[in-house]
């Protein structure tokens, strides 16, 4: 018996630090969506002042995601729009 617990506590030991270490990069990956979706006071001032009202729609069916990839397509210059698509 004391050879099982001692199998079992050096799995124990190896196994907590990896799933630590898991548990540390899962959380990474979302902490970096949340700053990269967050959006800023004059990003939000502009918004109010300048869109139009599909725009205003879409941030109330969808959110600030949808609604900020509407209005910065709109923004966009022409040339660049056509380029990229």
């Amino acid at each position: 018996m004391g050879d099982d617990e001692l199998t079992m506590m050096v799995f124990l030991v190896l196994l907590i630090p990896l799933l630590l270490m898991v548990f540390a990069l899962f959380m990474e990956r979302v902490e970096k969506r949340l700053k990269t979706s967050t959006v800023s006071e004059a990003d939000v001032q502009e918004f109010l002042d300048t869109a139009r009202p599909e725009e205003v729609n879409t941030l109330i069916r969808e959110g600030w995601t949808k609604a900020f990839v509407k209005f910065r397509l709109r923004r966009r210059p022409r040339f660049r729009r056509r380029n990229k698509d």
